[in-house]
């Protein structure tokens, strides 16, 4: 099967720097990345998005305005149309040949899930990611729980949040916020990932390899997946499964 042309063309879109909502910012760089050093900055952290001196909460100004769009014909107008455009993606995803097809519509679907119709959130999410860059987790935090709490049904948050509460060293949080990341995006292939990892380093290698199992049936390409899946299954052979 062949994506649509409107597919086609929101992923050259994205590909051509046309999609910058805050998801895109940060989309090569992993959800949760292994064990940073302290003090150091996430690998991968997004370029400053916000204005400078954006660095407490608070109402957003004209100086500090969310990264938008351009005008281009494929953006989702809405969430319904959103999530129409994310559910054939998926199904493009699944079934990609290699990773090279399955990068663009990965990509496409990372900036897809950062689409909010709040200004509001968007500058919140700006500079959540702001703050992480500088390695201010706790300000990160603090930015991610106003997301959440302003909008609960917005799995992005909740994602984001998981990554920050994962450089803190807050395992029980992350994974809380990974699966109700999951409950409202249960294709969210990176907070999978996230959770995979966080399951593999504490030792629950059968639940991680369900969850891997899982990643890969959406995401057969997702970096290192397979290779993590492949180790855990020759590590817990016999127990079971």
């Amino acid at each position: 099967m062949r994506p649509s042309s409107t597919l086609a063309a929101f992923a050259a879109a994205l590909a051509l720097g046309w999609l910058a909502g805050p998801s895109a910012l940060a989309q090569d760089a992993p959800l949760l990345p292994p064990q940073p050093d302290a003090g150091q900055a996430p690998e991968g952290a997004p370029p400053d998005a916000t204005d400078p001196g954006a660095t407490d909460p608070g109402a957003p100004d004209a100086a500090d305005a969310p990264v938008t769009r351009k005008s281009v014909d494929t953006k989702p107008k809405n969430p319904q149309d959103r999530d129409a455009m994310l559910a054939e993606l998926y199904v493009h995803l699944s079934q990609a040949h290699d990773a090279t097809q399955a990068a663009p519509i990965a990509s496409t679907i990372e900036g897809l899930w950062g689409f909010t119709e709040s200004p509001t959130i968007g500058v919140l999410m700006n500079r959540a990611y702001k703050a992480l860059a500088e390695d201010r987790k706790e300000l990160a935090v603090q930015m991610l729980d106003a997301v959440v709490d302003l909008a609960p049904d917005y799995a992005e948050g909740w994602s984001r949040r998981a990554f920050a509460y994962y450089l803190q060293s807050d395992y029980d949080r992350a994974v809380g916020d990974l699966r109700r990341a999951l409950a409202l995006e249960p294709n969210h292939f990176k907070a999978l990932d996230g959770l995979a990892r966080i399951l593999r380093e504490s030792g629950q290698k059968k639940s991680a390899l369900k969850v891997y199992e899982q990643l890969l049936r959406i995401h057969p390409y997702m970096p290192g997946a397979k290779e993590a899946a492949d180790e855990l299954r020759i590590e817990v052979e016999g127990q079971g499964i």
